[in-house]
Parts: structure tokens; sequence; C-alpha cells
């Protein structure tokens, strides 16, 4: 009863002109910067906490916190009109989104993205308000071993998103891995394939090479095409989801949004993750997992569902123990302490107003966020109607800017070309270039973890441990399930066994 009191007490506050006014101006730049290639929601937070100084705690924490939401959305629009993902978790939603605009339906695939971000940042809050406590214990006893085995998990679905072509996308994430161990090692310093170019020394940034391989390649594959005078689609014949569409997908949100939860509850683990492990588990559960990076809405809701709710649980440490659990999280971490309030337990007690007026503010920033990008959509999909030869150059300089905004180097610019020629010849050759950010994301995470987890136990202790065992047995049948069914719809198979009848 308390804690529903605390909950109606911020919900009060938050009804109110000026944080209403402040939440619907941070939803507004959120998806803005969202969209922008180049511009992560940490990027838009950290842009915005010195304009929060004069503010009071509870309104800088509002509008970060609205930021940091809509961001997490912003990304799927760019990332189904254009192939361009704006935030690295977005880059799971322009599996299917952006073929379903290629087929002439963005409607459909900025619809259902919206309504999964809402619904799975609604979801997302709600565990965080009613299970914050048990969840944040449950974190904190993972050990090294158990985020490997999550890790492990994560590339495991390689296997459903190169389809029929599963050794070609295995081999992609291995590019991926490869590509993630050029720097400096994580834990004991050294310098690994650097060759002496200071550059280098920091490794390629992910959002470099996400523009390069999504929005650049697809570019030059275009204009070797030679198809680029012609728009993509009719804007005159739209079709948004029906409200029977929207409640097939029902359990496929409601799945993802749990999942996009729990995942995010874990420190370093985040959106990307979560989107991934999401629209894996999604594609197996699905009656038409061959629709799957094609156009199917199941894959779109799943990737925005798992990456909207993943805020929440990020939350979660945040709030209830002061660990960030993604780079966001870190950044409001530092707002907090600008406004002399320390993250952790004693916060729930010595200044509840601010939380549940924080917990109150995200249930309608999720509200607000459906009705600005329900109006937005209309715009943006607008975008889809240029014409190619005209909206190539201004991709082209979106991306360049982007890429260079990152950290300021010029480096990161020759990188997201290299990416983009790359990813250019990989798709010629018919090779998916997702499972290369997969393992670009999953890289570091695994190898640091694995390394401490052996320091602290030896190598015996992924077997001895429950919760990793459990989770690398899970993540062997999630890789060798859709293995063995290609073998079995294998044609060479079914002429082989026509022989022996």
């Amino acid at each position: 009863m308390e804690l529903l009191a605390n909950l109606g007490n911020g919900l009060a506050y938050v009804i109110g002109v000026v944080p209403i006014l402040t939440i619907i101006l941070g939803v507004a730049m959120g998806i803005i910067a969202g969209a922008t290639p180049g511009l992560s929601p940490s990027m838009g937070v950290a842009l915005l906490v010195p304009f929060t100084y004069a503010m009071s705690p509870t309104l800088a924490l509002i509008l970060l916190v609205a930021i940091y939401i809509a961001a997490n959305y912003g990304g799927s629009i760019t990332a189904v009109t254009i192939n361009a993902p704006g935030t690295p978790s977005s880059v799971v939603t322009s599996f299917d989104g952006y073929p379903l605009t290629k087929k002439g339906k963005p409607g459909m695939a900025l619809g259902v993205s919206l309504v999964a971000s809402t619904i799975g940042g609604i979801v997302g809050t709600l565990i965080l308000i009613f299970f914050s406590g048990p969840l944040a214990k449950l974190a904190l006893k993972f050990h090294p071993a158990e985020y490997f085995a999550l890790a492990i998990f994560g590339l495991t679905t390689v296997a459903s998103l190169g389809g029929k072509n599963w050794i070609k996308a295995f081999i992609a994430a291995m590019f991926g891995l490869l590509i993630n161990t050029i720097g400096i090692d994580p834990i004991s310093g050294v310098s690994r394939f650097t060759f002496g170019q200071s550059f280098l020394y920091d490794g390629f940034a992910l959002i470099p090479a996400l523009i390069g391989l999504f929005a650049l390649s697809e570019i030059f594959k275009q204009l070797e095409s030679g198809k680029f005078d012609s728009k993509t689609i009719d804007s005159g014949k739209q079709k948004w989801p029906t409200i029977l569409e929207y409640w097939k997908l029902k359990l496929t949100i409601l799945r993802s949004s749990a999942l996009g939860t729990i995942i995010g509850i874990f420190p370093g683990a985040g959106a990307t993750i979560a989107a991934f492990i999401s629209y894996d588990v999604t594609q197996k559960l699905s009656k038409t997992p061959d629709e799957f990076g094609k156009g199917s809405m199941e894959g779109v809701a799943a990737a925005e569902g798992a990456n909207s709710s993943s805020v929440g649980g990020a939350l979660i440490p945040l709030l209830t123990l002061g660990i960030p659990g993604s780079a966001s999280t870190a950044v409001l971490i530092g707002a907090l302490m600008i406004h002399d309030l320390t993250p952790g337990p004693r916060l729930f007690i010595s200044n509840p107003d601010i939380i549940y007026g924080l917990l109150a503010s995200l249930l309608l920033a999720n509200v607000i966020l459906l009705g600005l990008g329900f109006f937005g959509s209309r715009l943006w999909i607008k975008v889809t109607t240029i014409p190619k030869r005209l909206l190539f150059p201004i991709i082209f300089a979106v991306s360049i800017i982007g890429s260079f905004a990152v950290r300021n180097s010029f480096f990161d610019v020759i990188a997201c070309l290299g990416f983009g020629v790359f990813g250019w010849i990989l798709k010629r050759y018919n090779y998916p270039v997702a499972p290369i950010v997969l393992g670009m994301v999953l890289g570091n995470i695994a190898e640091t973890n694995f390394i401490r987890a052996v320091m602290m136990g030896g190598w015996t202790i992924f077997f001895t441990r429950p919760g990793s065992f459990i989770m690398l047995l899970v993540a062997l049948g999630s890789f060798a399930v859709p293995l063995i069914q290609s073998r079995k719809n294998n044609p060479k198979n079914i002429v082989d066994r026509n022989k022996v009848t």
C-alpha cells in the first residue's frame, strides 16, 4: 500500500504543466537524437546534462530519462526508412523493418515499432516499480562465468540471423570478433594488431562500423545496380497496421518486453544484446520463421519491445544499488551527483518524492512517445518518397558527420567508408552483415569475463557454477536446433532420402 501511495504522490507531481512540458521536450529531443546516426541515447543524455544545472532534481531527471526512452525508439525510424540504424540496438529492427519499406510498407514497420516500443517501455517501468529490489539482488549474484555464458548465448543467435546460410553467418560473426580484438587488451593493457599506429589503440568504434555496414553498403549496392532514379515508395498508398494485426503480436511484444527488462538489468548487457536475443527467441517460437529477415512484423515487434523495455531494466541496478546497467545510466549517475543525490537504497528513503516522481514520469513519457511517434510517423515516412538520387547524397553526408561526431576523429570517417565497402562486398556474395555487429558488441564482454572467470576459479568454473552451466547448455541447444533443421531441409539430403526410398 505504501508503494502505491508513493507512486500516487509521484503521479500527482508529474500531472502538472511544467513537468508535462518537460517530458514532451525530452521525448522530442530523444527521438531526434536516436534517429540521428552517430548520436546514441547515452550521447543524447550527456549533451543535455549541462542544461539541467538550474533545474530542480526531479525535473532534471524527468528530462534526461525522457530523452533516454525516446532515443531508444528514435533509432528505429532511420533503421526502417533508410536502413541507417540510429542506435546500435535498432540494427535488429532494420532486419525486417527495411525489407517492409522496400515492399512499400514503411507504415506497417513504423506502426509496429512504435506500439511495441511503447508497450515495452511501460512493461519495463512496471517491472522496475514492483520488482526492482529482488531483481537487483539477482543481478549482483552474477559471476563473470555467468556473464561469459550470457555472451555466448547471444552469439548463438547467428544461426538464426543467417537463415539457411548459417555457415556464412558464423564466418561473419568471427569477423566481428576479430575486429573487436584490435586495440588495447582490456585486462593486460597490451596492444594487439595495432602495428604501431596510435589511432588503432582504441580499436574500431561501433557506431562508424554500424553506419558503414548498413547505410553505406546499401548505397553502394544500389549504385552498382544503377537503380537510383526512382522513389522508394508511393506515399499515396500507405497502409498502417490494423487493431487485429496489433492484437496478433501481443504475445510477441509482452514476451520480448519481459525478456528485454531482465537482460537490461545486467550491467554491460544493454539494449543491443536484449534485441538480438529477443529476435532469436521469437524466430524460434514463430509459426512463420522463414519470413524473418524478409519483412516480418513479428521481428520488428520483438526487437523494439526488448529494446525499449531494457531501459526499465537498466534503471533497476542504478536506482536500487547505484550500479549503472548501461552507458546512458552511467551518465544519469553523473546527473544525480550534480544535484547532490547518491543513487542506492537510501535514495528511496531520503528522497522518495524524487524517485517516485521519476517512476511516474516514465509511464507518462511512454504515453507521450506514442502520441508524438504516431503523428510524427506520417512526416518521417515522407523520407522514403524522396528520389534516391537526392536521398543517397543526404544519407552519405549524415553518415560521414555521424561517424566523425562519435570521437571527433577523422579515422572513424575512414573506418566508416571502409566498413561500407566491406559490407557491400559481403552482400555481393550473400554474407549477412548483422553477425559482424553482434560479434563486435559481444566480443569484449565475452573476452573480459572469460579471463576474469578463469583467473578466479580456473577452467572448470564454467561447469561447476549452475548458472553458467545451464546457460551454456541453453546456448548449445539454441545453436544446434537451427543447424539440425537446416540439414533436414537441405535439398541434397531430400534427394538422398528419395534415392533410398
